[in-house]
């Protein structure tokens, strides 16, 4: 059974880990994880711990890890379809069946004879190959269309179902029932040869500059002004139209089609399947000016992107989101391949998930005006707890009155790029768009400012570093604090004296930059109980929930926590000055990940030759983690 991740993701969003998890290990919880007794291997004391956070369980005794999938597959020895089916009857999430034999992908065909001419669905049309990147020209993409000899070979003007293949009346013993991927592709070849009959179609897509190549690469189309031309069109598939919502019925009782008299935009799913049509009225007193597929079986708007599918088949890298249809083609036209953009509604959680697992960079265009700085303070709020650490958001604002294709005819291509290569970061767009209504040199507007802020951080993912780095990248641009200085040295470490150990440098950190514990707690399960670092680990690990957003607060908070060490603590901060190394707060995240990284080495390195292990399995899981730390270290480590 073959189970597509979108579905594997929506069942492990449903299942609680920590709850899954304790109904066979006891667990406690200890500040921001939950811990207990591996049930992998023998132990005394807990090395297991479970984030429900990150829905995921790590032991560091003998490194088992994983989903609650994994969890299931290993306590129980069973199989991976087995588990999903378990997780399928609690989460309530059905497992897809073969297309084939789905119900629900299925229509039952009607009998009867069409009324005027016999037309069945035409061949599903092999896939178009890229179009070429061409620039937009002056010629008329439809010239070829629009000779007589074409007009003659391929479209009978009296007669629009002419193109079609004429088959003999159905026989009411051979016919099968249909399926709805097969009648949507063929509804995309039914629109596609309809365009070369509208002069208003070809007209308005030649307004646009799209070429003959890039009409043909995107499959664009035309929807007849005649109320049911699919119903003649496709006289046996009635059934299949109304599932699709192609096909509505009036008040009356007599059906008629959605999309009339429109341009016609086909919508692919991430495989390449026409899942469903947008279309675009050509009469613009028409409204709405643009009509979607509703939702259906094979269609869900809320989860799919326009342009998604060629983006990935063009193999771009770099995403760009822009507000419609035309916007996507003509950008791939020009050669910017990677736009894409909504079906119609605004921007969620899903369309940034999806964008952020093809690659951890991605760009949204706003417009310049009032409505776009709505939409991008929307945005924002449904991006930032979406932004864990090594995820980069980036805001490219359109000036007023102009889209994409627009901007680049005015500025130029080249200078497009750089305009797009050069989009203000996410935290660079927050303080302007906080400071553009506060006056930021005054200590009422920069109190306002923060104030705004703190909303926006406590959005942000408590586990990764980006919530602190944001609070104290305002707090010197506002110039609450020093003005950061250059960096003389890359590498701070390897400025650091060695009169005393890393262990201390390490909660000299901790003590001045509390947030960025989350580096070294997973040294809390290496090194030695005896140790002061792992005592103040420990104190970390509890109160970690509860320090304030401020960080001077933060600062006094720690130190009253700690007051049972502040004779150790007198020693060791003036002797480490920690803040002769950590001006900026991206000096004092690497420094911090440096030393964490240089300290698991060591006490792996340290566990390897005690040769004390519980099982084979337990020392082939210590000597991976080595090497995959040993990959990552580099000239930025602390050398012994």
């Amino acid at each position: 059974m073959a189970i597509p991740q979108h579905t594997i993701d929506q069942i492990l969003d449903r299942t609680d880990i920590v709850e899954l998890i304790g109904q066979r290990v006891k667990l406690k919880k200890t500040g921001r994880t939950y811990s207990g007794c591996c049930p992998f291997h023998q132990e005394k004391s807990p090395s297991f711990h479970v984030y429900r956070d990150k829905q995921y369980f790590h032991c560091f005794g003998c490194q088992a890890n994983g989903n609650a999938i994994r969890f299931l597959m290993d306590i129980d020895g069973r199989n991976f379809v087995d588990v999903m089916k378990d997780l399928s009857s609690q989460t309530g999430i059905e497992l897809p069946k073969d297309n084939q034999d789905s119900k629900r992908l299925s229509y039952k065909r009607e009998i009867k004879k069409p009324v005027s001419v016999q037309v069945a669905p035409a061949a599903i049309v092999a896939e178009q190959q890229p179009a070429p990147n061409v620039a937009f020209s002056s010629n008329n993409p439809f010239e070829e269309f629009q000779n007589d000899a074409y007009s003659e070979q391929h479209f009978n003007h009296n007669d629009p179902f002419a193109a079609f293949e004429q088959f003999d009346p159905i026989d009411q013993n051979t016919v099968q029932d249909g399926n709805l991927y097969d009648l949507l592709e063929n509804i995309a070849l039914y629109y596609a040869q309809q365009l070369p009959h509208s002069q208003t179609a070809q007209q308005y897509f030649k307004q646009r500059g799209l070429s003959a190549e890039t009409i043909q690469y995107w499959r664009l189309g035309y929807a007849p002004e005649d109320w049911q031309h699919l119903e003649k069109a496709f006289p046996y598939d009635i059934e299949g139209l109304r599932q699709l919502g192609l096909i509505r019925t009036s008040d009356k009782g007599r059906d008629f089609d959605l999309l009339r008299d429109r341009v016609i935009f086909p919508i692919r799913d991430p495989k390449g399947r026409v899942v469903g049509f947008g279309g675009r009225a050509l009469n613009d007193e028409i409204k709405p000016k643009y009509i979607n597929s509703p939702d259906s079986e094979v269609f869900h708007k809320n989860q799919l992107l326009y342009g998604l599918y060629e983006g990935r088949k063009q193999k771009a890298h770099d995403w760009l989101m822009v507000e419609g249809y035309m916007d996507v083609i003509a950008l791939q036209q020009y050669g910017i391949y990677g736009a894409v953009a909504t079906l119609g509604t605004a921007s969620n959680t899903e369309h940034l998930n999806i964008l952020f697992k093809q690659n951890n960079r991605i760009t949204i265009a706003f417009d310049g005006d009032a409505a776009g700085q709505k939409a991008a303070r929307r945005t924002l709020e449904i991006a930032l707890p979406l932004l864990n650490d090594g995820r980069e958001l980036k805001f490219f604002v359109l000036p007023n009155d102009h889209d994409p294709d627009s901007l680049i005819r005015r500025e130029g291509l080249e200078s497009f790029q750089r305009m797009l290569q050069t989009a203000p970061l996410l935290s660079e767009f927050i303080f302007a768009h906080l400071t553009q209504n506060h006056n930021s040199t005054s200590p009422e507007g920069k109190s306002q400012v923060m104030g705004e802020l703190k909303q926006l951080t406590e959005l942000l993912p408590k586990h990764g570093s980006y919530r602190y780095l944001l609070q104290q990248y305002f707090r010197e641009k506002l110039g609450y604090s020093r003005k950061w200085q250059p960096q003389v040295n890359n590498d701070a470490s390897l400025s650091f004296s060695t009169k005393i150990d890393a262990e201390e440098y390490v909660i000299a950190i901790l003590m001045n930059h509390p947030y960025l514990y989350i580096h070294f707690e997973p040294l809390r399960a290496l090194i030695s109980h005896n140790q002061l670092l792992f005592k103040i680990l420990n104190i970390f690990n509890t109160i970690f929930d509860d320090l304030p957003d401020d960080t001077e607060l933060s600062q006094y908070y720690v130190l009253g926590a700690c007051a049972n060490y502040h004779h150790d603590l007198q020693h060791i901060l003036p002797q480490a000055n920690i803040s002769d190394y950590t001006s900026s707060p991206e000096q004092a995240d690497k420094l911090a990940e440096d030393f964490s990284t240089k300290l698991q080495y060591q006490c792996l390195q340290q566990k390897i030759k005690s040769k004390k292990f519980t099982s084979i399995a337990e020392m082939r899981n210590l000597k991976h983690q080595i090497y995959e730390i040993d990959k990552k270290r580099s000239l930025t480590l602390l050398e012994d």
